[in-house]
Formats: structure tokens, sequence, C-alpha cells
């Protein structure tokens, strides 16, 4: 399999991408959370690969960044997501704020996204709670900001995510960190 390629920015058409590696042009799709990151054509660049059969044809999608490639894997193991939906949602959310409604079960904002749909998003909610970093609730990875850590306490305490985004969102967070959010939301709850 082909899982990184290293060469030179030939040419930009999303979602196509055209890198030339030692004299071989490699096409190349990818989202356009990619396509943002990119270089100027003509300039080095590195990306993270999938090489996948499609209809018996190589496809090979790129990725700026690791943890992008390894959300679209996770992606293509949902039923009824193949490459094309993985591309669109990660050419609509990048891998970290695909996360982030996984774990809230924000599938309406999933369905933002065009091409997804509701059933589809609903999907992904379902399927991908435990197989994203820092979606899942066991080994999942913290979220950086107190906020998002505050929201993740709440829910794992029962408050359906909902719920616990109501409660923080009532906190005046200024200078706390996630563990006084959390009490506040909670002394909210007993009043």
């Amino acid at each position: 399999m082909i899982g990184r390629l290293e060469g030179v920015l030939r040419e930009r058409r999303p979602p196509w991408l055209l890198v030339d590696v030692a004299g071989v042009g490699y096409e190349i799709e990818a989202p356009m959370t990619t396509f943002y990151s990119l270089p100027a054509v003509g300039e080095p660049v590195v990306l993270h690969t999938h090489l996948a059969m499609r209809d018996d044809v190589p496809c090979l999608y790129g990725f700026a960044r690791r943890v992008e490639r390894d959300t679209f894997r996770r992606l293509l193991r949902v039923s009824g997501v193949g490459g094309k939906v993985a591309l669109a949602l990660l050419s609509g959310l990048d891998a970290d704020g695909l996360a982030r409604c996984v774990r809230a079960g924000d599938a309406a904002g999933l369905a933002r996204v065009p091409g997804i749909g509701k059933k589809t998003a609903e999907r992904l909610v379902l399927e991908l709670r435990d197989r994203l970093p820092g979606a899942g609730s066991a080994g999942a990875e913290v979220p950086e900001e107190p906020l998002a850590e505050a929201v993740a306490a709440l829910a794992a305490l029962g408050f359906s995510p909902n719920e616990a985004q109501r409660r923080v969102a009532a906190v005046d967070a200024t200078d706390l960190d996630s563990e006084a959010i959390v009490r506040a939301a909670l002394r909210a709850v007993v009043s």
C-alpha cells in the first residue's frame, strides 16, 4: 500500500491533485481541508495517503495530516460510507471537528455537510462514537479546551450531549478550568 508521498505539487484541481514523485505523476483525491494547507504549485509537498480499489480501479486519497487519513479510514468502515462521502465529510469538517460532532451526538451538525443526509449523520454518530479519537469515552483523547472537556465530563456523568452543552453554556467560564466549569454546572442543577 502507498502510505505517504513526498514530491512536487504539479496541479491543483479540487478534488484532484497531481504530485510528481521522481518523475511519476500521482493523481490524488483530497478533501478541501487538505487543499487549504497545500503549498503553491511547483513547491514540495508531503501527503499521507490511502490506496483503495473502486470498481477494480486503484484510487489514491491524500491528506495533509495523518489524523485526517486515519479518520478517513475509520469513516470507510461505517456502513454506507464510501470514499466520496468520507471526502465530503472531511471537506466540510476537519478531523477534530468531526470528532467533536460525534462526541456531542450532533447528527444535525454532520447533516449540514453537503451530501450528508440525516440518516447517514445519525449512523455516523452511532458507529463512530467508539472509533474516532476523542469521540468516545474509553481511551479517548482529552479535548484541548476547558468548555469541551466540561461537556464531555457532564456527558460521562449521564447528561445528554445537548443538555451537557446547554448547562456548560449557562456557566460564566471566564478564567475557569474544566473542573470548575463542571462544578458550576452541577451546582446549577441542584439549585
